[in-house]
């Protein structure tokens, strides 16, 4: 249960941190420059998640068990690194534009996870979606 909690609060505080130091980037340093220092300090943190999640089998027997995904994971991260360094240099609120990109790729989840993940849909999470996308209409609502 411990792990259902955790999780999810990491995951939500980092976005949070993340998206505020995004748009704390200052805006007159290189793209490549940044991002580098941000993979070569995520590379270090990693390294010290072994501790908590020590290796079994070894090195080579993990990196033998990886497939296309952690490729394309790497470059998806990157995606997500330069669009949100984009995105607010761009001149984005900070309270819109996580929650824009947030909404709109989870509604675009919604099809993978039913026809390629199998999961079920209930009628509360179909109203929930019908919510989603009235928040997209309100958020860009100029009244």
């Amino acid at each position: 249960m411990f792990l259902f909690y955790f999780s999810v609060t990491l995951t939500i505080c980092s976005v949070t941190l993340y998206q505020f130091t995004a748009k704390s980037t200052p805006t007159n340093v290189n793209f490549a420059v940044s991002l580098l220092v941000t993979y070569a300090v995520a590379f270090t943190a990693t390294l010290f998640t072994f501790y908590f999640f020590p290796i079994q089998d070894g090195l080579t027997a993990e990196l033998k068990r990886l497939n296309w995904t952690s490729v394309v994971f790497g470059i998806a991260a990157l995606g997500i690194e330069l669009g949100v360094l984009l995105t607010y240099r761009a001149g984005w609120n900070l309270g819109i534009a996580g929650l824009l990109v947030s909404v709109v790729a989870s509604l675009l989840l919604v099809p993978v996870a039913v026809f390629v993940f199998r999961d079920e849909i209930s009628s509360v999470n179909v109203l929930g979606i019908f919510v989603c996308f009235a928040g997209l209409v309100m958020l860009n609502w100029k009244g």
